[in-house]
């Protein structure tokens, strides 16, 4: 006689009763509760609100040794430009005293004969820096060569004479973000940090803390199998991150008003895959080490460090050491945070998504089967 649907029926009971029994003990656990939702609510608010890449209102000192109209009339840009705060002042020597003091981070100098020169076409403003930040210093240039250019453009308009006038005209534009503002990438970028909280950290730390309670030894002696075991763990905690990525993504579109111009299915798909990376990883270091202090340990510098550091949310890979460079092409991170930045920022363009997508379900294919081995070696 054939039992196979009976010992398919088994399964499914055993397996529906592990998820039951693990989703009341998240629900029971408040450390659970605070890592799932707290922690990511804080995280949105902290990056959204709190950490911001833009630099506002730098303080610098206009030195206006010509005092012009014309050059008054230029000074009068970085007034109205929400990204300085000018300080007017009558010699370059004080400016550069200023800027020594720490009271300012830039000097804009316009010189004695700048009307005369501007006469001729060829005006010109000096721009210092304070260049202990250099990532800071060249924005602060940036943003003080877009007001000058305003003005250019402005004066080109209406057919008079401009500063730094030639036979080449520059026009630049940014794509994708064309304000600059950067939580259209940090807050997007969230969904990394997140998505390794809950599937790495939560799921080492709780496995782990079964092993140590020797609650996981209890199954062991049950008719349970591995595939089991492992389906009651990844089931719940696939569906915490479920919450924390809708969080996230609500949190962006709503609060943050980031553009999506990508397709959301598309987004959630490869956040699911990036996920379940993540879920194995966790189960993996529980498995290994069966230590919650030494998972959490393994779990952090193996996943959430490298999320933040290594990935291209914060720092440009390519900015980067080779050697570094090549040690991102293993983290996953590296992978989902191309895949945020496109379809939130660029769209659907699948010569990104393909591959990187493809990367994901290879490593949580692998990372599911290590899972597997290591539990089943527990169960033997």
């Amino acid at each position: 006689m054939d039992h196979s649907p009976n010992r398919s029926d088994g399964k499914l009971r055993r397996t529906v009763a592990l998820i039951v029994k693990e989703s009341r003990q998240i629900i029971r656990d408040p450390s659970s509760i605070a890592i799932a939702v707290i922690m990511p609510t804080i995280l949105i608010l902290l990056f959204g609100y709190a950490l911001s890449l833009d630099v506002k209102n730098v303080k610098v000192a206009v030195v206006l040794e010509d005092s012009s109209p014309t050059a008054r009339d230029v000074a009068s840009g970085f007034e109205m430009s929400p990204y300085f705060a000018p300080r007017y002042v009558m010699s370059m020597p004080y400016g550069e005293q200023l800027m020594r003091r720490g009271e300012v981070e830039g000097i804009i100098r316009f010189r004695s004969d700048f009307s005369s020169q501007l006469k001729r076409g060829a005006g010109e403003v000096q721009i210092v820096v304070n260049g202990i930040d250099a990532n800071t210093a060249r924005i602060i240039e940036n943003y003080a060569q877009g007001v000058i250019g305003q003005w250019s453009q402005r004066r080109r308009a209406e057919g008079l004479p401009v500063a730094g006038a030639g036979p080449l005209v520059v026009q630049s534009r940014v794509w994708f973000n064309e304000t600059g503002e950067s939580r259209y990438f940090l807050v997007p970028g969230l969904i990394v940090l997140i998505m390794t909280l809950i599937g790495a950290l939560l799921t080492a730390l709780v496995v782990a803390r079964e092993w140590e309670r020797g609650t996981l030894e209890a199954l062991f002696v049950t008719p349970v199998h591995a595939d089991e075991i492992l389906l009651g763990k990844i089931v719940p905690y696939f569906g915490l991150g479920v919450v924390g990525f809708a969080l996230t993504v609500a949190a962006a579109e709503f609060l943050f008003e980031v553009p999506l111009r990508g397709s959301l299915w598309v987004l959630t798909f490869v956040s699911m895959l990036y996920l379940l990376v993540a879920l194995g990883i966790g189960l993996v270091a529980s498995s290994v080490t069966k230590s919650q202090f030494v998972a959490s340990q393994v779990a952090l510098i193996a996943t959430l460090l490298p999320a933040l550091m290594l990935s291209g949310f914060l720092f440009d890979i390519r900015s980067m050491p080779i050697a570094l460079q090549y040690i991102t092409y293993v983290l996953p991170a590296r992978y989902f945070v191309t895949l945020l930045q496109t379809i939130f920022l660029a769209g659907d363009i699948w010569s990104v998504i393909v591959p990187n997508a493809a990367v994901l379900a290879l490593m949580a294919l692998i990372f599911m089967i290590v899972a597997r081995v290591a539990t089943q070696k527990k169960l033997a």
